[in-house]
């Protein structure tokens, strides 16, 4: 244990891959995400194994799929017979925390989050402060509505929520000060516990941020950091061909449930979506460089690794969609940066199709832990240190609307480094982009004759990845 790192675990939701200026982003600041990078790995080719908030946070602590744990959309919860990386860190002598919204079970309305307090040691976490996500916020009580209570600005929230609902273009600022944000709290409260830990154990904190998800309430000066104007405009939606099958069809035009449409919502709507959702990262980013100075300060920094992910994208208006819950880039594809000065490289880009599951193998890893199961991740060190590295040659990512035994349907995507294809419980292909040719997704090939074969190899992954990712629990 004399050379085990602390570990810091840095999570936003529904943060776009393109969404860093690391990443190239014309307009972004994100400084102290930036700073993660400069001295550290980025994976450019990070994708989710799904992408909806539940199932990903669930496949991530896991190291497990949603077909393993059945865990498919926003309900359940983690099963209580299986473990997660913070067990596995408890034994080797971690001192394990989490601060921010966990979204590893679904609380009822009017319930107290203190209430799961104990479901959440049983997951393997020490010390626990959390909230929800910022539309449960609504109805689910925490220490964050505790203390909103004090100050008088529950209620303010409520009744603005209570007005953005169902509008993505509900742009306005949020009515809380820019301190008692959700997103400035949970950084707060995370600085606290850098600040004040005092054992003698390595500690591993995971930091949740509930934003930049929806609704677009960036509160005071973050809502007008960015011009709408000078935002990228989004990706049109891409035409549908005619030797597209009916069930291609249906999903490339679906704006239903979580695939809501922007195809009658004016540009500037949309543009001002995307400003307010930039201003909401930038927001989490000066918490992030307040998380780093507090590591700073105490001497840890450089003997920590630091995780920095999302659980998933954000349309934000491409292909005509808003949120998430579908296999375009914009959705499926995430940050996912590691930072462990002496043991990794600084600045570097690496190419290789990573995934979110990964970063379990590579926290036991860097712990010197052995996992008690099988992990369907990949140690994410070999290829950090090496860009030679093999990892993998396809990535995969799964969706259901609901549980399975009640016909919801069933979606799943597998990414080479050059061609994606989707299909349904079927196996009708539904999209197939060469993204080399074609990286804004504009042409589905999903039923043209001359790729029959590429849709039957790619197929042939999915059915073996299937077979090959069965885990006993």
């Amino acid at each position: 244990m004399a050379d085990a790192p602390h570990i810091l675990i840095l999570m936003t939701d529904q943060q776009r891959a393109d969404c860093l200026g690391c990443a190239g982003h014309p307009l972004l600041q994100t400084p102290n995400m930036d700073r993660i990078a400069a001295g550290g790995v980025r994976f450019e080719n990070a994708v989710t194994t799904s992408p909806i908030c539940m199932p990903a946070r669930a496949n991530f602590v896991s190291g497990l799929h949603c077909h393993n744990h059945g865990m498919w959309t926003n309900r359940g919860q983690l099963p209580a017979n299986d473990e997660t990386f913070f067990h596995h860190l408890q034994r080797a002598g971690y001192h394990t925390a989490y601060v921010g919204k966990s979204h590893y079970y679904a609380p009822h309305p009017g319930q107290h989050l203190r209430d799961y307090e104990g479901y959440m040691h049983a997951r393997g976490i020490d010390y626990v402060h959390e909230t929800t996500g910022p539309w449960m916020t609504v109805n689910i009580r925490s220490y964050m509505t505790d203390h909103w209570e004090k100050l008088g600005l529950y209620k303010a929230y409520q009744e603005d929520y209570g007005r953005r609902r169902g509008t993505p273009w509900a742009t306005w600022p949020s009515p809380l000060p820019e301190e008692e944000f959700p997103d400035s709290y949970v950084g707060r409260q995370a600085v606290a516990v850098v600040e004040g830990y005092d054992g003698a154990k390595p500690m591993c904190l995971f930091v949740g941020f509930g934003g930049p998800h929806e609704p677009f309430d960036a509160p005071g000066k973050y809502a007008d950091m960015y011009a709408p104007a000078q935002c990228p405009p989004p990706i049109p939606a891409e035409p549908i061909r005619e030797d597209l099958a009916p069930s291609a069809a249906a999903y490339v035009r679906s704006r239903e449930g979580f695939l809501r449409g922007a195809d009658s919502i004016p540009a500037e709507k949309i543009a001002a979506a995307r400003a307010n959702y930039y201003g909401k990262i930038s927001l989490i980013d000066h918490w992030v460089g307040r998380i780093l100075d507090a590591l700073a300060a105490r001497g840890w920094l450089d003997e920590t690794l630091v995780v920095f992910w999302s659980d998933h994208g954000e349309m934000a208006g491409d292909h005509g969609r808003f949120f998430k819950s579908c296999f375009y880039e914009s959705s499926v594809r995430v940050p996912l940066i590691l930072r462990w000065p002496g043991h990794i490289p600084a600045g570097a880009v690496r190419p290789h199709l990573a995934q979110t599951i990964d970063v379990f193998d590579t926290l036991l890893a860097a712990a010197g832990c052995e996992p008690s199961r099988r992990s369907l991740g990949q140690n994410l060190l070999p290829p950090c240190r090496d860009e030679n590295a093999p990892l993998r040659q396809a990535a995969f990512s799964e969706i259901a609307f609901g549980p399975l035994s009640e016909g919801n349907n069933l979606t799943t995507m597998v990414r080479t480094d050059r061609y994606k294809l989707t299909v349904n419980e079927a196996a009708e292909p539904l999209i197939l982009f060469d993204l080399a040719e074609d990286p804004l997704e504009q042409n589905n090939l999903a039923g043209d004759p001359a790729r029959a074969e590429l849709r039957a190899e790619l197929g042939r992954r999915i059915y073996e990845w299937l077979l090959a990712s069965q885990v006993s629990m």
